[in-house]
This record gives structure tokens, C-alpha cells and sequence, in this order.
């Protein structure tokens, strides 16, 4: 009987030994994979930051342009001769277009996706979580070109014959982006909503509030770091996307004067200039300063998001 016993402990200590040598290989191998993950995207970042920083800042350090002329300059004759007086870098009419069709697009989407958000959340939970949300989420995948393709068959057309102007316009590119970044500052803002604890919204209602006045005066401004992040992050996405926008905006290389005239941003620009340019060209540096300055206004917005709302710059 003792032996029994001995051999039975035996066989249980052999197993518990090899238990834990399976779970510190399989916790080691996890560790391995994470680690090595992180360090790929680490990498790859710093990589891509590094090459577009050299290629960027070479327009200023190999030619010689200044940053005054590059961002304040509308002027942009980049294959002009030395003999008719050089070539000019302005960027400032893409800019422009960057910025206005972007905020307009914000402008437009922000009350959207608030009004969204509420009617999910506290007016119709059931049929707002159920069809409401679910079709909102469908926009976010929705490729770019689909939505540019449908601005450019419908919208444009319809611009053109009952608004005025050649429908290629601010106008057309900030109706197209508004729907886009529907999705981002919706989903932001239902999940701020829903962050919220109940007794807001109780001890509201308990002090003789309606309901709209309690989501007025205290859930939307308690949820305003999650409508703040919401727009940012939209406003990132408006101020990246190319595709779409190039095919509704008219892509003119001057300053609008008008939502109705045509535009060009940043984007724009770099997707239908980067394959005609030869590389290290004057031209095709200035392309990689605007990649440059994108990638700073990324930066920008990410600093916003983190700092500003989340580090007490934008509380509730």
C-alpha cells in the first residue's frame, strides 16, 4: 500500500513539474511574441518617420527654399525654367483646401453624430442599438472610392444643375467627408455616453428635469472629453483622406473664393503628382515636405487627443 501511494505521489509530482514547465514555456513564447510584435511596430514607425523626415526636409536643405515661402506662398510653378525666373514651391493654396474642407466637414458631421449618439444611447436604446448603430458602422467600411465614385456620379451632377458652379467644389468635397467621418465620432461618442454612471442622468430627472434637459445640461457636457476626441479623430481622417476627395473637389490650384469653386488639398496634390516627378527632383521633394507636414498635423491631433482631453486640458 505504501509503495502504491509513493508511486502515485511520484506520478503527480512528474505531472505538476510538467504542467508548469508547459505553462513557463507557453508564458515565455507569449512574452517572445508581444515583444517581438511591439518591437515591428516600433521599428516600422521610427523607420517611416526617419525616411519621410529626409525626404522632406530636403526641399529646405538641399535647395534652399524657405519654410515662410513654402507655407505662406500660393505660388506653385514647380517645372518653371532658371530662365523665366525658377521654380516656385508655394503650398499654401493646398493647405487652404486641406483646412477649409476638413472644418467644414466637421462642422456639418459634429451635430450629426451627436444627435446620432444621443438617439442611440437615451431615446430609442433598443431600435438605435439595433439598426441605427449597425448601419452607421457600415459607412466606416465602405472603401474611399466607393464613396468618391457616388459624390462624383450624384453629388457633383446635382451641384452643378441646381446650385451652381462647375459641381466641382469645396462644397462637394465637405458633403462626401462629413460622411465619412460619421462613423469615427458617432462610435466616440456612444461609448462616452455609455461610459457615463447612471446616476447622472438619475439625480437629474430626481431634481424635476426633463429628460432633453437632462441630456443637455448633464449627460452631453459630461461626455464632452469623448465629443472632443470624437471630433479630433474625425477631423485627422478629413484631413488625410485623398482619394474621395480628389475625385469631387476639381483639384484647382488657387485659392478659393466661394464653396462653389474648385479646390485642392494636401492629399490631392501628392496622389496625382508622386508618379510624374522624377525622384530627388525639386518637385518631388516638395511632395515629401507635404507627406511631412501631414504626418506633423498626425502628430498634432494624436497630442490633442492625449494631452488635451485626457490629461485634464479638456476635462468633464
Amino acid at each position: 500500500m505504501s509503495t502504491l501511494i509513493l508511486k502515485i505521489n511520484s506520478l503527480m509530482k512528474n505531472n505538476f513539474t510538467k504542467r508548469l514547465g508547459n505553462l513557463a514555456g507557453n508564458e515565455l513564447l507569449g512574452k517572445s511574441l508581444a515583444t517581438g510584435a511591439a518591437l515591428i511596430a516600433i521599428v516600422s514607425t521610427v523607420t517611416i518617420v526617419v525616411f519621410i523626415s529626409i525626404k522632406g526636409l530636403s526641399t529646405f536643405t538641399v535647395y534652399g527654399v524657405s519654410v515662410k515661402e513654402f507655407l505662406f506662398s500660393a505660388n506653385w510653378l514647380p517645372d518653371r525654367l532658371p530662365a523665366e525666373g525658377g521654380p516656385q514651391v508655394g503650398v499654401l493654396a493646398f493647405i487652404f483646401g486641406s483646412v477649409i474642407v476638413s472644418m467644414l466637414a466637421v462642422l456639418l458631421s459634429g451635430p450629426l453624430s451627436i444627435t446620432c449618439a444621443v438617439f442611440i444611447v437615451e431615446i430609442a436604446p433598443f431600435w438605435g442599438q439595433r439598426f441605427l448603430q449597425p448601419a452607421i458602422e457600415l459607412l466606416a467600411g465602405i472603401p474611399s472610392v466607393v464613396y468618391g465614385y457616388i459624390g462624383l456620379s450624384v453629388l457633383v451632377p446635382f451641384i452643378r444643375d441646381n446650385v451652381g458652379g462647375l459641381g466641382f467644389s469645396v462644397l462637394a468635397g465637405f458633403l462626401v467627408l462629413s460622411v465619412m467621418i460619421l462613423p469615427t465620432i458617432v462610435s466616440i461618442l456612444t461609448d462616452s455616453l455609455k461610459s457615463l454612471p447612471r446616476e447622472y442622468k438619475e439625480a437629474a430627472l430626481a431634481l424635476g428635469s426633463t429628460r432633453w434637459q437632462a441630456i443637455r445640461l448633464v449627460l452631453i457636457p459630461a461626455a464632452r472629453s469623448g465629443l472632443v476626441t470624437g471630433v479630433v479623430l474625425g477631423l485627422a481622417r478629413a484631413f488625410g483622406e485623398a482619394l474621395a476627395v480628389q475625385m469631387v473637389i476639381g483639384n484647382t490650384r488657387k485659392i478659393p473664393t466661394s464653396i462653389l469653386d474648385p479646390v485642392i488639398t494636401l492629399t490631392s496634390a501628392i496622389t496625382m503628382d508622386m508618379g510624374n516627378t522624377p525622384m530627388g527632383s525639386l518637385w518631388n521633394n516638395t511632395l515629401w515636405s507635404m507627406g511631412l507636414f501631414l504626418l506633423i498635423m498626425s502628430f498634432f491631433f494624436i497630442l490633442v487627443v492625449r494631452y488635451g482631453v485626457r490629461k485634464g486640458g479638456i476635462t468633464r
